[in-house]
């Protein structure tokens, strides 16, 4: 049986080992799942208080793609989502096919793409997504895009000009440079302060590593489905869909088809750094801990680690000992919603990705809603 929200996937991926979560659920492309987690899901515990205070950044509970002002603004099926060191925040649309920036006062404008999916190079709206869900920043404002459909990592200039990085429309596992590498359903992207890209390269099971010429190598993950641990290709992933870098090069990766958040360091070690590998939302330290399909991840100057899932609309905390604690959102059947509030008292509906920024401030792509979330941490 599947163990979790993000095995019951419908549509499959041209030419991919992977499926699709039907929109309805959450509309982002995931390797298939077999194999993960198992079993029935646990009790979910009492809602813990949290100590995050949840406000709307921008967006409506209506899905549209005007600029605008806070909640004049609107999004559809927001999937990514980064910060730059300025504050301004940026969305990958999935189903605008979007990249969108955000001011620090909430004035939202389109960085990039049009209407159309496709996969052409140009300035602004002139340049073309196709189901991008992914994005990441850089310390000099390069915006880069796992752009799911087309295979590819591309790369918007803080002008406007989007290229392609790495990887070409046909899907594959290549280790190259630039087109001549292939990825297989790339679902998120993470930079370091090197410039180096990592891509959670969801069809193929692994992680890869993107150099600033464009030279792709995979970090770790053997191409098969599973949940060992060890060095590069020797350990394996079961859909990986974010992945966050740290000051010291670790590379964090959210998996909700396994329910695991794992970690791997610069020289390639794999371990797990929180969850049980079964549907949950306990609050507790590294494998006594669970997650209801993690979908985000991002980490801050500190060391700490935030998760997003979908399965129980929760935003949550790890710290570098893998302690596990719920800041924000509420368990159970029938919690989803969209209220503004602290801790518990806050709602969301299938919150796709988090980001943090400078400050430590929380932002999160709040996909059912079509918002964009802030938390403040107390």
């Amino acid at each position: 049986m599947p163990s979790s929200l993000a095995d019951r996937v419908l549509p499959t991926f041209p030419g991919a080992n992977a499926r699709l979560v039907s929109a309805a659920v959450c509309a982002v492309l995931l390797s298939a799942c077999g194999g993960g987690g198992g079993g029935n899901p646990e009790p979910d515990p009492a809602d813990p208080s949290g100590s995050g205070v949840v406000t709307t950044l921008a967006g409506s509970t209506s899905a549209g793609s005007a600029n605008g002002i806070g909640a004049a603004a609107s999004f559809n099926g927001p999937m990514g989502i980064a910060t730059d060191i300025q504050g301004n925040v940026y969305v990958a649309e999935f189903n605008n096919n979007l990249i969108r920036k955000i001011t620090p006062a909430g004035v939202v404008t389109t960085l990039a793409g049009s209407a159309s999916s496709g996969s052409t190079n140009g300035m602004g709206t002139a340049a073309s997504f196709s189901a991008p869900s992914g994005v990441t920043v850089d310390t000099s404002g390069n915006v880069y895009v796992a752009d799911s459909f087309n295979q590819m990592i591309r790369k918007i200039t803080p002008a406007g000009l989007v290229s392609t990085l790495a990887g070409s429309t046909t899907p594959g596992s290549t280790d190259a440079t630039g087109t001549a590498a292939s990825f297989r359903g790339p679902l998120g992207v993470a930079v370091d302060t090197s410039g180096n890209v990592y891509v959670a390269d969801s069809g193929n099971l692994s992680i890869r590593k993107i150099t600033p010429a464009g030279v792709v190598t995979t970090l770790a993950g053997s191409g098969s489905h599973g949940s060992t641990n060890g060095i590069g290709t020797a350990a394996s992933f079961t859909g990986p869909r974010a992945v966050a870098v740290d000051a010291s090069g670790n590379v964090y990766v959210a998996e909700p088809s396994s329910d695991l958040i794992r970690k791997i360091t610069a020289a390639g070690v794999v371990s797990t750094l929180a969850g049980t590998g079964f549907v949950g939302s306990a609050d507790g330290t590294g494998t006594a801990a669970s997650f209801g399909d993690p979908m985000g991840v991002t980490v801050d100057a500190s060391g700490n680690v935030f998760v997003s899932s979908i399965a129980d609309n929760l935003i949550r905390k790890v710290t570098s000992a893998g302690v596990v604690t719920t800041l924000a959102g509420k368990a159970g059947v029938g919690s989803n919603g969209s209220a503004n509030g602290t801790g518990a008292n806050a709602r969301f509906n299938l919150p796709q990705a988090v980001t943090v920024d400078a400050s430590g401030t929380l932002f999160v792509a709040d996909y059912g809603n079509n918002m964009i979330r802030k938390i403040s941490l107390q």
